[in-house]
């Protein structure tokens, strides 16, 4: 029972469901750090709030952090697909699920511990940095809660530790519309900017700043504000006549007045917060070249994502570093020289690379040289494709490295039956790569991981405006420009007049918003955000927020990768590396369905062998039984919560 409660709220609910344990509010984190014993000290409210940094999405010694939320989307394909492309196999859970309060309780139990004694003068230290730190705590919940928002939509506002009273606990449980989440989180947001300093007192850019806080701001502010505006009208806006929390929230009216104005409300938080951090923040350099050798000039771009110290940086407003020596390490260089552990960028992520004249590849005069020939697939391309897509041939270490990792990249190997050695559409992207062989061998990286970058607040700024007034202010334009330059691109303009949407409507789930073609301006604003944030897993969200997948409720879509049967499939080279053995149905996509290497369309038991499919409802997290019967008294239909849209209350069940 105390393992559920702590998902419940994080307070002690022991007479929820009329069984007796302890309350879990008496017991003392699992940390084992009690305010009587330890926060009272700078030192230890410090040690403290270190612990939360485990809530951020960074390197794992087993995975690339968010380098792999990409996958699943248009941009990135495993060697096994999601369920929720496959309609009837992503179900209702009886435990589990994204409904938990643990991380929200451990900032809730600091403040109700530590914000009380600050004010009286009880803890000994450096007073402006334990009101930093302070900050920093109103920063994860802040963090916490965008997570529960992305995932659930509308949720309970907890702000403090409650007492073990059966109603006000139901009254607490009940989910508030999520525009008033966004809103919280956003003065969450403000305090942490107004308690933190400029700079941490220690831990430089591996700790979180007051820019870091407004990196957050915007983030939030544009999904909130796009989310409200593409599902304006559906179950999953406030407000609405199929919104399920009517029952819990009648009659309820916007803060701002009206959705409109709730929507413009977000955007201009967004765009006030990402024109602070990007007038404030210039680009790296990027030569457009990729150092094939340790003799030749670097490239500060693409070291940027594969150094160990990513302080020289000044665009990296937020990073986690790695140690050897304190057992802190990962696989990323591992992944970045080998199959990228089954994990292949899409040939709609390659093909929305445009070429360097600016040209998107279908354009009369682009000079695309096909992709028929893998070597050339990025030949006169968007630099930043030249760098960050691996070709047979390309050197990925400038010294001998692991023995899972490759020194020159080889043919890809797509029938292997292994998804850790698979290369799962021919396609593989390296950004992440340090040139050192010695980071190379398993769980052995330190190299850093990205948590914020400046970039992001240029292209917020650019989406913002247009969503909001439909044209590109002169910030806008600056930012864009810059993000161009750096690229080695011209004038966005050129692209925009040469797309063709119903060319790109195929191929790049950008190019829709709830199941309609977005015009040629605001998909190229998407295009410059996909191909210069690719494999940093901002993807899903994305797709998300714009409601870039009704299209796929009636009509399948296939995730393809390279080009296999013009020319590959006769190639010595790739079919030595694979064993000389392609067998259409058994380990590779037959050629009468497309020429392209489609990676579930081989066996017809994959679940989608048929394609991608969507429901409405798989764009929110379904809630487990669990937590209707806790917030219930054991029964689902007394509880205070209700279900998200499309999802029944019945466990292994999938969306209506």
């Amino acid at each position: 029972m105390k393992k559920i409660l702590k998902y419940i709220l994080g307070i002690s609910a022991a007479s929820v469901m009329a069984m007796g344990c302890d309350a879990f509010l008496d017991l003392e984190p699992e940390s084992a750090l009690s305010p009587e014993q330890y926060l009272t000290t700078e030192d230890n409210v410090a040690a403290y709030v270190t612990d939360l940094y485990n809530t951020m999405g960074v390197h794992g010694t087993t995975s690339w952090g968010t380098w792999k939320n990409d996958a699943h989307t248009d941009n990135m394909a495993y060697a096994n697909p999601s369920d929720a492309f496959a309609p009837g196999y992503w179900k209702v859970g009886q435990t589990g699920g994204s409904y938990g309060f643990t991380e929200i309780y451990r900032c809730n139990y600091f403040f109700d511990n530590v914000l009380e004694q600050f004010e009286a003068g009880k803890i000994t230290g450096i007073a402006a940095n334990v009101r930093h730190y302070i900050g920093e705590v109103y920063f994860f919940r802040a963090w916490c809660y965008f997570q529960k928002l992305q995932s659930l939509g509308d949720f309970p506002i907890v702000k403090n530790i409650l007492p073990d009273d059966l109603e006000t606990l139901k009254a607490a449980s009940v989910r508030q519309p999520r525009n008033e989440v966004a809103r919280f989180i956003l003065e969450d947001l403000d305090t942490a900017i107004e308690y933190m300093l400029d700079n941490a007192p220690r831990g430089g850019r591996n700790r979180v700043s007051k820019d870091a806080a407004r990196m957050l701001k915007s983030r939030v502010a544009l999904y909130e504000g796009t989310w409200l505006k593409y599902f304006k009208g559906t179950a999953m806006v406030p407000g609405s006549a199929d919104w399920p929390g009517k029952a819990s929230h009648p009659d309820y009216v916007f803060p701002a007045g009206s959705i409109d104005a709730e929507i413009e409300f977000f955007l201009d938080e967004c765009m006030k917060e990402s024109k602070i951090i990007a007038d404030k923040y210039p680009l790296v350099q990027n030569t457009g070249v990729f150092q094939s050798s340790a003799s030749e000039p670097s490239n500060p771009y693409f070291d940027m994502f594969g150094a160990s110290d990513m302080s020289p940086y000044k665009e990296v407003i937020l990073w986690k570093s790695y140690s050897v020596s304190e057992g802190v390490t990962n696989s990323v260089v591992e992944f970045a020289s080998a199959s990228n552990q089954g994990y292949g960028l899409t040939k709609s992520m390659v093909e929305a690379f445009v070429m360097k004249n600016g040209l998107p590849i279908y354009a009369s005069g682009s000079g695309y040289p096909g992709d028929a020939d893998l070597l050339r697939i990025t030949e006169g391309r968007d630099p930043r494709a030249e760098i960050f897509i691996k070709k047979p041939g390309d050197v990925n270490l400038h010294s001998e490295g692991g023995p899972e990792s490759f020194m020159v990249e080889p043919w890809p190997y797509v029938t292997s039956g292994t998804a850790s050695m698979k290369y799962t559409t021919g396609y593989t992207s390296r950004k992440g790569l340090n040139f050192d062989g010695a980071q190379s061998v398993r769980d052995k990286s330190v190299v850093g991981s990205i948590i914020f970058r400046a970039t992001e607040a240029y292209l917020n700024y650019m989406e913002a405006c247009y969503e909001k007034t439909g044209a590109i202010d002169s910030d806008a334009q600056k930012y864009w420009n810059a993000i161009r330059d750096r690229s080695g691109l011209p004038s966005y303009q050129i692209t925009i007049d040469n797309t063709d949407m119903d060319i790109e409507k195929e191929n790049d789930w950008g190019a829709w918003s709830a199941g309609q073609v977005v015009d040629p301006v605001l998909f190229n604003i998407r295009r410059e955000r996909r191909c210069e944030l690719m494999a940093e897993g901002f993807r899903p969200a994305d797709v998300r927020r714009w409601r870039a997948m009704d299209q796929m409720i009636d009509t399948p879509w296939h995730p393809l990768g390279v080009n296999l049967w013009d020319n590959l499939a006769t190639n010595p080279d790739f079919l030595a590396r694979n064993n000389n053995s392609l067998k259409e149905n058994e380990n590779i996509s037959p050629r009468d369905f497309s020429k392209y290497l489609a990676p579930y369309h081989v066996l017809s038991n994959n679940r989608v062998y048929d394609g991608y499919r969507w429901k409405m409802a798989h764009y929110l997290d379904p809630i487990a039984v669990q937590h209707f019967l806790i917030t219930g008294n054991g029964e689902v239909t007394e509880s205070s919560l209700y279900q998200n849209p499309g999802w029944p209350q019945q466990a292994g069940m999938g969306a209506e």
